[in-house]
């Protein structure tokens, strides 16, 4: 099993609560919403090419926009994998949540 970096899980729960409207711009504006830390663009490309690459995310081409120059935007979805990774970080870490006492929680 291949864990997640915080990066990559913060992502990738991004673009499921965006669902259709999952790229660059919406992706990082979701995650400051949600954390209230602004990520440079470099912060969300590096770790969604790692994604891509792990096949975790889908990278799907949108139609051109004139206020992009004529190029297209790139619009992203979870995959099987990528599913199945986030369960997988999630009990990892609820397997090394459990028993550890509540003043170190606080």
């Amino acid at each position: 099993m291949k864990l997640l970096s915080r990066a990559e899980e913060i992502i990738l729960l991004a673009i499921i609560k965006l669902e259709d409207n999952a790229y660059g711009v919406t992706i990082r504006d979701y995650i400051y919403e949600a954390t209230g830390l602004k990520w440079s663009f470099a912060s969300i490309y590096e770790p969604l090419h790692k994604l891509a690459r792990k096949g975790f995310v889908r990278r799907l081409k949108e139609g051109t926009y004139p206020e992009r120059g004529g190029r297209a935007r790139c619009m992203y979805e979870i995959t099987a994998d990528g599913r199945e990774a986030l369960l997988s970080i999630r009990q990892v870490q609820e397997r090394l949540s459990k028993d550890v006492p509540t003043k170190f929680l606080i």
